[in-house]
């Protein structure tokens, strides 16, 4: 590489490295971005969202206020990165990778257009691109007409393949890795933050043992008690624990950008007779949304069956979200499969090798008997006949009053 102040270049520093799955896996990805591509009549597709770009390329970049893309034509596939990332794009990406320098403002968007080209139809992601973006895409590659493509995408990545199966079935078991370490370090005035980072690091240290070519990045633990627990995301404080405590234990390893998790209801060491009784109702819904998902299932029926449940037991009104919903590439902060959610208002069939979670929850507000939110969840691969249960993490008071 030369000093020149070039707007892009490609800086292919060394060698490429694993990635999380084969060329063949990324070369399949890809074909059906084409056949998405060719029934949209798009000449060229810009990626812009992390989930995207790491399920057709294998990166996942790290943003920081720079933009980054995957441009994919009919005969090429670049990854777009900002040269604060140097030569890990290009060693870290299924194709070529080029370079943008922040020199000039909108180089980016110049190394776009080296591949997009100009005045053609271009796919683009509607639900990540900003007005800002998308105004610049105008300027400079002055479309024939776009096209969202980003709903497409979407249902490509719902459909898993052996590989991807694999890899969320090693999540799952690093979760439950989390969970056992969470279980052991429970006890009566630890403060949340503390069992929080002994599930975190459990899982970050298997994550590195079972896959030791990965980068490693993003494996958090919620951990919650008492009224900490009645939102499913509210983060980890440094509240000490309490006998009597109701717990929610939430793990959540990161693997390559795919995401698994792991959350139990738990108390600390014992349960009073009203949060046991809201407790073993949850269950029972937990375990009535598994046996429903299966091939042919709706996920609005799904829902419906436990909304039922429920109903019939004067809950559901405790109800705070959907039972459950895909996993693949996403986070907390990118990514999600919003036509593989278990809800009312979404009808998408299951078919073999989509994967969904169950997770029923119940929040009890302060100040009544049993107080707090419930929740259990499962990650299952929906087969041929029926679903896998992957997670292996026991449910329940037997095992999960501790402390």
């Amino acid at each position: 590489m030369t000093n020149t102040r070039t707007d892009f270049y490609r800086f292919h520093n060394n060698d490429k490295v694993s990635l999380p799955f084969s060329a063949a896996e990324y070369d399949a990805r890809l074909s059906g971005l084409r056949r998405i591509m060719d029934e949209a009549g798009a000449d060229a597709v810009v990626l812009t969202s992390m989930h995207n770009i790491a399920y057709y390329s294998g990166f996942l970049y790290c943003s920081f206020g720079r933009p980054y893309a995957l441009v994919v034509t009919p005969s090429e596939n670049v990854t777009i990165s900002a040269g604060i990332d140097a030569g890990q794009p290009w060693r870290r990406c299924h194709g070529d990778n080029i370079t943008y320098s922040d020199w000039q403002r909108d180089n980016y968007w110049r190394a776009v257009r080296s591949v997009a080209g100009e005045g053609r139809v271009i796919g683009f992601e509607a639900d990540h691109l900003t007005m800002l973006q998308s105004a610049k895409l105008d300027a400079f590659l002055n479309p024939k007409s776009r096209v969202d493509i980003a709903p497409a995408t979407m249902r490509q990545r719902m459909h898993k393949s052996p590989a991807e199966i694999a890899l969320i079935r090693e999540g799952a078991r690093v979760a439950d890795v989390g969970g056992f370490a969470i279980h052991d370090a429970v006890k009566q005035g630890a403060r949340e933050i503390d069992i929080a980072m002994a599930g975190r690091d459990a899982m970050e240290v298997e994550i590195a043992r079972a896959f030791p070519d990965a980068e490693y990045r993003d494996t958090w633990v919620w951990f919650q008690s008492g009224l900490n627990t009645d939102g499913a995301h509210n983060p980890v404080t440094s509240r000490r624990l309490q006998r009597g405590d109701i717990l929610s234990l939430n793990t959540f390893p990161m693997i390559s950008g795919y995401y698994t998790a792991l959350e139990r209801t738990m108390f600390v060491g014992e349960v009073d007779k009203s949060s046991l009784e809201f407790w073993q109702a949850n269950i029972e819904a937990h375990e009535l949304g598994m046996s429903l998902i299966k091939p042919g299932a709706t996920c609005s029926g799904i829902t419906v069956g436990v909304n039922a449940f429920l109903q019939e037991r004067d809950l559901l009104q405790y109800r705070t979200f959907g039972y459950g919903h895909s996993f693949g590439v996403l986070s907390h902060y990118y990514g999600r499969e919003a036509g593989l959610e278990l809800r009312e208002d979404i009808d998408t069939v299951l078919e073999p090798g989509m994967v969904i979670s169950m997770e029923p929850m119940l929040t009890i507000p302060d100040g009544r008997p049993g107080a707090g939110g419930y929740r259990e969840h499962d990650i299952l691969v929906v087969t041929a006949d029926g679903a896998e249960d992957i997670t292996k993490y026991p449910y329940g008071p037997d095992f999960n009053v501790v402390g």
